[in-house]
């Protein structure tokens, strides 16, 4: 019965060392972090962009050949941001 109280704490000791943060823990939470963030960085803006692009078409859809082609270098440009923060995401786990 002594034995068994004795055992008690030494459980308890290793589940709080489990518990703890572990440093592949924190990189991995800074990588979930950093694509989420981009992600979301980056759909807002692609949304804008798209958004202003189509309405300038709108208005004056002579000037679609001249909005057009700027605003797909300009998805490109932002979709490359993500990739990079993708990449970096990886490199971090």
């Amino acid at each position: 019965m002594a034995g068994s109280m004795v055992a008690i704490p030494a459980f308890a000791q290793e589940a709080a060392a489990a518990a703890t943060m572990t440093d592949s823990g924190i990189r991995g939470l800074a990588a979930a972090i950093t694509i989420s963030v981009a992600a979301l960085g980056g759909a807002l803006a692609q949304g804008r962009a798209a958004s202003t692009a189509l309405d300038g078409i709108a208005r004056n859809p002579a000037a679609s050949g001249k909005i057009f082609t700027p605003m797909i270098i300009g998805l490109a440009l932002i979709e490359s941001l993500v990739i990079y923060a993708l990449i970096i995401a990886f490199q971090l786990v």
